[in-house]
């Protein structure tokens, strides 16, 4: 019984390290979420019209609520099922795909361009610039964007515009906050003391000896920026403040199935897990990211 009692805390402290070099290896080499954002998303959505088997608007009344193929009277003509107005579900997820990922690029590009220019100048001048740039960004965090998205909803009505304005509006202040930080501990290292001893201007500084240096954490915010987005575009479809119908909108599509979760399960079971797969990927890929484009993080 000794023996047993021994050798039994060994062999768990053996199967937990075995776990613990698993994930380091899962994160240092992300396969599997490169492989899910690549194949299952990314690509799907840019070949929408050769990938999806049926048009995501048009619907048949007569096959309307079917069942995905492998279930009792599903059929493979509809794999994922179909909808209450018999549209094709998985046409409809790929078209999703297509709206997530534009909206995600337009507002992680216009909210990075802003937050990324503020943070520059606020963390190079200081003084007043800093004061009044991080003034403005304490505004924005303390209103809440599912309140500013519904004022925007309510008198522009739900639209992509809307969408994209609420989500850069969301983003911008994140960026700036963080290349701030990032800048006022770069604008003290002796590279930028030698640009300004030799007569270079500001622009000069800002755009070709710290701009590059917060490259890298701009790339890796935007990565995980991208899971951020793809939730809150679904949430305000969900509320009825984002992609108006009959868009073919994941959050949207989310909410048209929620009154038959039951009946239906699968009219919000497939693009809530389109959802999670993809917020998953990007956050895996941007971790990988973080390690590999961070010097401290690289040989650890």
């Amino acid at each position: 019984m000794a023996n047993v009692a021994e050798t039994l805390p060994e062999s768990l402290g053996a199967s937990a390290g075995r776990l613990r070099r698993g994930i380091s290896r899962a994160r240092r080499f992300p396969l599997l979420s490169l492989a899910v954002l690549l194949f299952a998303l990314v690509i799907p959505a840019v070949f929408a019209e050769q990938v999806a088997p049926h048009d995501p608007f048009k619907g048949n009344i007569l096959e309307r609520l079917q069942p995905p193929a492998w279930v009792e009277g599903g059929s493979w003509n509809h794999p994922l099922g179909t909808d209450k107005l018999g549209r094709d579900m998985l046409s409809r997820i790929i078209y999703g795909a297509r709206i997530s990922l534009t909206i995600a690029a337009i507002s992680i590009v216009c909210g990075g361009l802003v937050g990324t220019t503020l943070g520059l100048l606020a963390g190079y001048f200081g003084g007043l610039w800093d004061h009044i740039i991080m003034r403005l960004v304490d505004i924005k965090i303390s209103i809440p964007s599912i309140l500013l998205a519904l004022i925007l909803a309510a008198a522009l009505g739900p639209s992509y515009f809307t969408v994209i304005i609420v989500v850069a509006l969301t983003l911008w202040t994140r960026y700036a906050r963080l290349v701030r930080g990032e800048v006022l501990s770069l604008r003290s290292q002796d590279f930028v003391s030698r640009a300004k001893v030799s007569g270079a201007s500001t622009s000069r500084i800002i755009l070709r000896h710290l701009l590059p240096n917060v490259v890298n954490t701009i790339i890796v915010l935007a990565t995980l920026e991208v899971g951020v987005v793809i939730i809150l575009e679904a949430s305000l479809s969900f509320l009825g403040a984002g992609i108006p119908p009959p868009n073919p909108a994941w959050g949207l599509m989310v909410a048209d199935g929620r009154a038959l979760v039951i009946n239906a399960w699968w009219l919000s079971f497939f693009p809530g897990l389109a959802i999670l797969l993809t917020v998953l990927s990007m956050n895996l890929l941007g971790d990988w990211l973080r390690d590999r484009l961070d010097p401290k993080l690289r040989n650890v």
